[in-house]
């Protein structure tokens, strides 16, 4: 069912995923193609958005911020784990591994390799202060338009 704390909590996530990306991208080596990175992350967080903040709105202030959080380490998640396949993807058509099992171990390490990446004190900060903000936006929208 279609609700305001859905929509905004799916919107709210997208704008922090955009400014996510924006961090993560000059961290990552010189040649890296992004392609459809940013694109890619924000339909991802307008999902998370949608089906997992959103849901759980209206549960208080201190829930609402824990469900900010909550949503925004799914999303990262997610997004660690769906670019490192894209990655693996890339590579294994180049032959780089030697069977399916290897590929498919590859996406972790990949995903783990851009967490160690992104691990720094602005792209954190930001992370959690944006899980934050969202979770408090949701529930001020499911407060505001029930």
């Amino acid at each position: 069912m279609p609700t305001a704390a859905r929509l905004v909590a799916a919107f709210a996530l997208a704008a922090l995923a955009f400014v996510l990306s924006g961090q993560i991208m000059p961290l990552m080596p010189d040649d890296t193609d992004f392609g459809y990175f940013t694109h890619v992350n924000m339909g991802l967080a307008l999902v998370v958005g949608w089906r997992v903040i959103g849901p759980r709105a209206g549960r208080g202030l201190v829930p609402g911020i824990n469900n900010g959080l909550t949503g925004t380490a799914v999303l990262v998640l997610l997004a660690l784990v769906l670019q490192g396949a894209v990655e693996m993807f890339r590579l294994a058509n180049r032959h780089i591994y030697d069977g399916p099992f290897e590929a498919l171990a590859a996406i972790f390490t990949i995903a783990l390799e851009y967490f160690f990446i992104m691990a720094v004190p602005n792209v954190l900060v930001t992370f959690v202060l944006g899980g934050v903000v969202v979770g408090l936006v949701t529930e001020t929208a499911n407060k505001r338009w029930k």
